[in-house]
């Protein structure tokens, strides 16, 4: 039975091993997909879940309970050797071992790509897992419960202060929805205001969200405004060391959170591969999705798509020829690659990628968003509603589709949950902080002190630990430390300490205690 093994679990991944369940026969491959992650994460509802819309285990889908005929495994990738066919599998605990595979789908995503600017590798926090959208969303309530304790002054500033660098689609939407999230929030904080809390974006280009028509994007710059959300444009981020702030343009201001969405680039497992490798770092490949040589050769059994692959863009629209690495064509680069590789298996021809682009939707916060198709724009409610109904559709499987649903449907009647799991990052900080621990043992080159007798007991004897001695006798006093234990003399007119010998018990009688 021929062997599939699938490197990455995201968007391509997992539609490529959801289809394959669909379309292959029972017996027909074995189908394997590693990933270091146990679930695939649906990106687009990341912004929503940092500003407390979406629950943050709706917006995933776990690949167990999904990929039924899959064999799923927990780890990662960390070099395929095509030419013998087989990858090495590093697990988070255990020893790696090496997987042979005969046909191998590369479909690994991308991760943020940073700049060596000082100070961002470690303030700022990016935006391309579950974790750091619940990090960013519980990191905004926790400041808020800090700066509603202080005066009006710099710290405060700092900790009502959130900077996103970035302003394409990913940036504009995290800084608008926590814009919303943090207009909310203020209704809980009767001693902070509107004006107390600052909204930063630097963007390095002219303009924002390349995607939408440039009158599309003037608007929602206009909207941010009006909601006290400033936008640096023609600006680049200089240094981020402690929290401080440095632009281009001489400003300078503190912030506790500064969240990173400037740039992706291909998952570096591509370098530990012997797949041809094209300018930007992605796997080069041919419109049916096959792995190509720079000359255009087919590598056999061998493909790839997604973030991670440069796919050629048959509309023309692409940029630089290729389709833009996005959810809406990884998905369906997913299924149109399972299809090829079903047909290949079976003997029969493949088919070209092709996929004309359906459009662009944002949300920009709670009844707020903008949707750009052609020439054709919508803003507003009207958008907002439109990136809901096609996020909410665009969901895998029912039951992930009907979790987030029920959940907007509960917030709109309820409210955002504004509660912080902030000390989830910490959860022993609670049961540390009043255990018992047990004291450091003596050094070994050092005998430990004697302890003292214990009332009602004679040092090194064993006895009632707290009684007290009968009316009219006195306490014994401590034996000498050189003497032994066995020896120690008993108190008058108490038993002896040992037996007598026979017959001789009067001449040995023990003296009173003085």
């Amino acid at each position: 039975m021929p062997k599939i093994l699938i490197v990455g679990g995201g968007y391509a991944g997992f539609y490529t091993a959801w289809k394959l369940e669909k379309w292959l026969r029972k017996g027909e491959a074995e189908v394997t997909v590693v990933d270091p992650l146990p679930y695939m994460t649906y990106q687009p509802f990341l912004p929503e879940v940092a500003a407390g819309s979406i629950e943050p285990r709706h917006a995933i889908v776990s690949l167990r309970r999904h990929l039924t005929r899959t064999n799923v495994v927990t780890a990662k990738v960390t070099k395929v050797d095509h030419a013998t066919k087989t990858a090495t599998i590093t697990p988070e605990v255990g020893p790696e071992w090496t997987e042979e595979y005969d046909q191998i789908v590369m479909t690994a995503g991308a991760v943020s790509r940073t700049f060596p600017i000082p100070g961002v590798a470690d303030e700022a926090i990016g935006l391309k897992t579950i974790e750091e959208a619940e990090a960013i969303r519980d990191k905004l309530l926790t400041n808020f419960q800090k700066a509603a304790n202080l005066d009006a002054g710099p710290e405060r500033d700092r900790l009502l202060t959130t900077v996103v660098v970035g302003g394409g689609f990913a940036g504009i939407e995290i800084f608008a929805e926590l814009r919303s999230f943090a207009t909310d929030l203020l209704k809980n904080y009767p001693n902070l205001t509107i004006d107390d809390t600052h909204f930063h974006l630097i963007e390095a280009m002219g303009r924002i969200m390349p995607e939408v028509a440039l009158e599309t994007s003037h608007w929602v710059l206009k909207n941010l405004a009006e909601r006290q959300a400033i936008v640096h444009l023609d600006t680049q981020l200089q240094s981020a060391v402690g929290g401080k702030v440095e632009l281009s343009t001489g400003e300078s201001f503190e912030s506790d959170l500064i969240i990173w969405t400037a740039g992706v680039m291909a998952n570096p497992v591509v370098r530990n591969t012997d797949f041809p490798i094209e300018a930007r770092g992605r796997i080069s490949v041919q419109p049916d999705l096959r792995i190509v040589t720079e000359d255009g050769t087919v590598v056999p059994d061998a493909w790839a798509c997604g973030d991670v692959a440069a796919t050629p863009d048959l509309t023309g629209g692409g940029v630089g020829g290729f389709c833009v690495p996005n959810a809406q064509h990884a998905v369906r680069m997913g299924k149109q690659l399972a299809k090829n590789l079903t047909a290949d298996l079976r003997g029969e021809n493949t088919k070209d990628y092709r996929h004309d682009n359906l459009g662009a939707v944002a949300g920009l916060g709670i009844g707020i968003g903008v949707f750009q198709s052609g020439k054709f724009a919508l803003k507003g409610f009207p958008a907002w509603m439109a990136h809901r109904g096609y996020h909410g559709m665009a969901m895998p499987s029912w039951e992930r589709k009907i979790r987030v649903v029920t959940g907007w449907a509960n917030n709109f009647v309820l409210g955002r949950d504004i509660a912080s799991l902030d000390n989830v990052t910490r959860p022993r900080a609670a049961f540390e902080e009043f255990a018992s621990r047990p004291k450091p043992a003596a050094p070994a080159d050092e005998p430990a002190a004697a302890p003292a007798p214990e009332i009602g007991k004679v040092a090194g004897q064993p006895g009632p630990a707290y009684a007290t001695p009968a009316d009219g006798e006195t306490k014994a006093e401590p034996v000498a430390a050189e003497s032994k234990p066995a020896e120690s003399k008993p108190a008058a007119k108490k038993a002896p300490a040992r037996k007598p010998a026979a017959k001789k018990a009067p001449a040995e009688k023990a003296p009173a205690a003085e």
